[in-house]
This record gives C-alpha cells, sequence and structure tokens, in this order.
C-alpha cells in the first residue's frame, strides 16, 4: 500500500462524497504530508505514532494539535472502514490535554468607526481604476462588519448570489453548508452597488463578485494584507485581521441584546456552544457599565461601623 496514493483517495472522498471545503481539505492534506514525513511509512508503531504525538506538544497550541491528530485519526478510520488496513494504529491512541479556551479578540467600536471614516475620507478618485479598488476595498470591509462572515466566505461570494437589491447574498460555509448572509444598512448597499457598477465586467467574466487587479477572486491572503494597510494608514496599531470583524459583530450584538440562537444561525455555528462565547465578553462589558453607571453609586447609603 502506497500512502501518496491511499491519501489522494482519501482526500478525494472528503471533497466529492463528504463535500468538505477548500479549506478543510487544505488543513488534511498539510496535516497528512507532515505526518508522513515524520513516520515514513504507512502503518507505523504505536510507538512511533506517540512519539509523533510528543512532537506536536513540542511545536503547537493545543487546538492545532487537537486539529492535527484528528485530521490523521479520521484517514486512518476511513481506511479500516474500507478494508484498505486490517490494523489501526490509532485504534489503542487516547490523547488528552487541557485546550485552553482563549476569549476573542475583539476590536473597539471607536477603532471600527476611525477605520471607516478614514476610508470614507480618502476616497480615492485620481483615476478610476483607482476607485474602482477603493470601492471594492471600502465594500469589503464594511460586508465584515455588517455580516460577521468568515474570510474565505467573503472571498469565494458569487457573482450570482449577491441580490444588491433586497442585500441578500448566499455564501458556502464551513463543511460545505449553504447559507445567506443579509445586508440591511441603505449606506452599505449602496457601496456594494457603485462597487459592482463599477467593476460589473470584470466581475462577470470572473464569476466571482470580489476580484482583484488581475480580474481574478480577491484572496484571503489579499484581504488580510489590504485590511492591515488601511489600519496602518488610519493610525491603528492594532493588528486587524478579518475574523476580529467577525468577533467584533457577533460580542456587539449581544451586548445590544440580540439572543444567542440568533447570533448562531447568523454566524452559521453548528453547535450553540460556540457562539455561547461572545456571551463572557458581552458579561465583561455589561459589568464596566453597572460598575460605572449603576444608581446605587450615587445613592447615600450609611455604611456599618
Amino acid at each position: 500500500m502506497s500512502y501518496h496514493k491511499t491519501v489522494e483517495q482519501y482526500l478525494e472522498y472528503c471533497k466529492f462524497r463528504k463535500e468538505l471545503d477548500w479549506n478543510t481539505l487544505k488543513a488534511y492534506r498539510i496535516d497528512l504530508k507532515q505526518f508522513f514525513e515524520y513516520v515514513q511509512e504507512d502503518i507505523p508503531e504505536k510507538v512511533t505514532v506517540e512519539a509523533y504525538i510528543t512532537e506536536l506538544h513540542k511545536k503547537y497550541k493545543p487546538k492545532t494539535i487537537k486539529r492535527k491528530i484528528a485530521s490523521v485519526r479520521t484517514y486512518y478510520s476511513y481506511l479500516e472502514e474500507n478494508e484498505i488496513i486490517q490494523s489501526n494504529p490509532f485504534r489503542k491512541i487516547k490523547v488528552k490535554f487541557k485546550e485552553i479556551s482563549l476569549l476573542p479578540r475583539i476590536i473597539p467600536r471607536e477603532e471600527i468607526e476611525k477605520l471607516l471614516n478614514y476610508m470614507y475620507i480618502n476616497e480615492n478618485r485620481k483615476s478610476e481604476k483607482a476607485y474602482k479598488f477603493w470601492l471594492r476595498d471600502v465594500a469589503m470591509i464594511e460586508i465584515f462588519f455588517a455580516t460577521g462572515a468568515r474570510v474565505y466566505e467573503i472571498s469565494n461570494i458569487k457573482a450570482e448570489c449577491v441580490n444588491l437589491n433586497s442585500g441578500l447574498i448566499k455564501i458556502m460555509g464551513k463543511g460545505g453548508k449553504e447559507r445567506y448572509i443579509q445586508v440591511v444598512t441603505p449606506e452599505i448597499l449602496e457601496i456594494l452597488k457603485k462597487y459592482y457598477m463599477y467593476n460589473c465586467k470584470e466581475i462577470k467574466k470572473s464569476g466571482f463578485f470580489f476580484i482583484n487587479s488581475r480580474g481574478t477572486r480577491y484572496t484571503e491572503q489579499s484581504i488580510r494584507l489590504m485590511m492591515k494597510k488601511y489600519a496602518r494608514m488610519a493610525g491603528i496599531e492594532r493588528n486587524i485581521t478579518p475574523h476580529m470583524f467577525r468577533h467584533s459583530f457577533a460580542t456587539y450584538l449581544i451586548e445590544e441584546g440580540v439572543d444567542v440562537s440568533c447570533v448562531q444561525q447568523i454566524l452559521g455555528h453548528s453547535s450553540i456552544k460556540t457562539t455561547q462565547i461572545y456571551i463572557h465578553i458581552a458579561a465583561k462589558k455589561q459589568a464596566e457599565i453597572l460598575k460605572e453607571l449603576h444608581p446605587r453609586n450615587r445613592m447615600n447609603i450609611l455604611k456599618v461601623a
């Protein structure tokens, strides 16, 4: 058995049968390549697998280790279920570790306001080409904060999936699950319409709604670099990322009293447990408000000696 051949078979199975998204397939490929480069055999001994897991613990954070082990474990489960192997090297491997729960990093409201104001004040009309890209960039940052969508979801929006009249946009989420995001703010819809009007020829040709200077899909990495550039130009020292807009979107909705199950649906989380982490951040904000504004703070209460 050649693991190169079986890995390709497995990835094809994941793509066409399980309908996993491109980012998940990319992660699987990287994790399996790394594993086989270490073990150097199709079906390694338990001691070799244990040594590999130890190496992972030396290099990566718990969340990454968990994913890398899961990638390889599911691969061997696939081989076992399809009777390609008789013995699964991960059958008796048990991995337990405490995963540190980190609160999501959000962008303060005033910094989002500062960024957007900078972009609108510095509207680029030096040339039609410059104006096209300014429209794209401001429309993109607006849509991140308006919808809380993931960077690859925004990057891969198909042109035919955008309704500029209703503001309804169909996107492909994790695991190939389709869902709709809604843009309701008139000013944002106007920017999206202007962007489309100036770029419609290139958009129709590429098939993607957000395009780069070559008329092809505006990639995730290019979006990150664009966001970093504008934040720096706006005088924001914080390293702002697309996913921070997602965290900020969810946190501020919950602070405004939106039900967590509604936020879960908008974000496309399969489990409400994933969404509940934003409640902790909102609770911190509530504590600050109560500490500063609770009416008891201004009451003249006698202190007990």
